[in-house]
């Protein structure tokens, strides 16, 4: 892919695929390109050249919209839920595309993350930053997505909590959802994945498996801290 805003290019010949059931996780520097590339995968950034494809399907063409509604499921890193509905209400939003019974959904995500199933009556502007994060994953699993992208989920939430999203993104994807993450807290999130990107100004500067990765000597040193 290669694309960015106005005659700049963020992306640069930039690379991501995803397979079902798999965790990929794309990691870098502040400013690589890294949610610039989950923007242009959803087709809110538009491509010079290159293309997006869904289960060898090319939706390049599709709005932000129809890639969702084709099997695209994804959680910004801000502003990703109602404050001032409840959790079930967030929950039932993301159905709005399904004209089915939804309620066994509901049930799965409840079944996922208890703590929504006991807040369900309560606001969703009441719920800590990790519970919000929950609802905001629940919500776009509504959709029973193929693939869902996740923009830095673990941002401002404290280590423990940052492992049981890591848990739960676990567990998503045994169901055969492929997972694609932005994150930022690179080492933690490169120890689930199967495989990784590190973008470096908007290109693929290494491609490998979480564990590769993780043992690489240029990579630990220039982008974990060592």
């Amino acid at each position: 892919m290669r694309g960015g805003y106005g005659s700049v290019d963020i992306l640069k010949n930039c690379t991501i695929a995803v397979d079902k059931g798999e965790v990929v996780v794309v990691v870098g520097p502040n400013g690589a390109g890294k949610s610039t590339a989950l923007k242009a995968l959803l087709g809110m950034l538009p491509l010079r050249e290159g293309c997006v494809k869904l289960d060898g399907i090319d939706i390049t063409s599709l709005a932000p919209q129809d890639r969702v509604a084709a099997g695209i499921g994804v959680v910004p890193q801000v502003a990703n839920i109602f404050t001032t509905l409840t959790v079930q209400e967030n929950l039932e939003m993301g159905a709005y595309l399904r004209t089915d019974d939804f309620s066994h959904s509901l049930e799965h995500i409840y079944e996922l993350f208890p703590v929504l199933k006991e807040k369900r009556n309560q606001f969703a502007g009441e719920l800590s930053g990790g519970q919000r994060q929950q609802v905001a994953v629940g919500r776009a699993l509504m959709l029973e997505p193929r693939v869902l992208m996740l923009d830095e989920p673990t941002a401002g939430v404290s280590p423990i909590v940052m492992d049981e999203l890591f848990d739960r993104v676990l567990d998503i994807a045994t169901t055969g959802i492929a997972i694609l993450m932005v994150e930022q807290n690179a080492r933690q999130a490169l120890c689930i994945s199967d495989r990784g990107y590190v973008l470096v100004q908007g290109q693929n500067r290494f491609s490998d498996s979480g564990s590769a990765l993780l043992a690489n000597p240029e990579v630990r040193t220039s982008f974990l801290g060592g």
